[in-house]
């Protein structure tokens, strides 16, 4: 199975600093022409359904592609973005460093888990559990609307790097032989360096 794991595009979120996580907000104008966008890469790619996070960001892109491409939505609670940020969640960066510093200092790092948060490891096994369903399926060709974190799990666990930069509706191209997931192509997507 081949498989185009994308990313959501601009959110209200992210234009007002928010604390995102599995923060519920929709997609600006720009993150809707965005989608329009990754759209037109993916058309010609014999893609057959597109599987999609239920948080309305990337539920509101994967309509955008279902529309240009004539293609079923299959919403997918598992595919939702980590609670990272337990109490902060949604909120404006700059008060949340004003009101719980400590908190956002342990949040820099993926795998710490603030109080109320999903753990990194809990969240890692709910991901790749969606990705088995998904691999099972009598598919050739899929696309996953989903968030950032997914997508840095999923790509962790095939090449391992302590952080990886993905663009608004930035794509993996993955392929998935014998059960063994590898990356085909990263669109948007790199390796980060510090």
């Amino acid at each position: 199975m081949k498989l185009y794991l994308c990313r959501h595009g601009q959110t209200t979120g992210d234009v007002e600093d928010r604390y995102g996580g599995d923060y519920d907000d929709h997609l600006t104008k720009l993150g809707k022409k965005q989608a329009k966008k990754l759209s037109k890469q993916l058309q010609g790619k014999n893609i057959e359904v597109i599987f999609s996070s239920s948080l309305i960001r990337a539920k509101e892109t994967a309509e955008v592609l279902s529309k240009a491409l004539s293609l079923e939505v299959v919403e997918m609670d598992n595919l939702k973005e980590r609670d990272w940020f337990g109490i902060l969640t949604g909120m404006v960066k700059s008060e949340a460093k004003k009101l719980h510093p400590e908190l956002v200092e342990q949040s820099k790092d993926f795998v710490n888990t603030i109080d109320g948060a999903e753990g990194q490891e809990s969240f890692s096994k709910r991901i790749h559990k969606a990705l088995n369903k998904i691999s099972q399926k009598d598919h050739k060709v899929v696309a996953v609307v989903t968030h950032g974190g997914p997508i840095k799990a999923i790509l962790r666990n095939i090449k391992y790097s302590p952080d990886y930069r993905i663009e608004d509706c930035a794509f993996a191209e993955l392929e998935t032989v014998d059960n063994k997931l590898s990356v085909v192509g990263l669109h948007g997507i790199e390796h980060a360096t510090g």
